[in-house]
């Protein structure tokens, strides 16, 4: 009985581990900066520059902009060329 349960108990633990799936890495695009944070980048979990200020607010802390944060530059429009048709006269 004894060795059954263990082996039950070696599967569930073998099965939970395998389901668990690694958090997602995000990048953020405002990082919190104070002296208590030993990171050069401080706490950067900020979605908005006001969620940041808010959480600075009483402490002596500040925001500012990840550098590392990889902002989506809108797709450039494309410009094409106006062909001219030449006569002849």
């Amino acid at each position: 009985m004894r060795r059954a349960f263990l082996s039950l108990l070696a599967l569930s633990a073998v099965a939970a581990v395998g389901a668990a799936s690694p958090a997602q890495a995000r990048d953020y695009p405002f990082c919190l900066k104070a002296r208590e944070y030993l990171a050069p980048l401080g706490d950067c979990s900020y979605t908005s520059y006001a969620q940041c200020q808010a959480s600075a607010s009483g402490r002596y802390a500040y925001c500012d902009v990840n550098p590392f944060y990889k902002y989506e530059e809108p797709p450039q429009r494309r410009t094409y060329k106006k062909k001219v048709r030449r006569t002849r006269d």
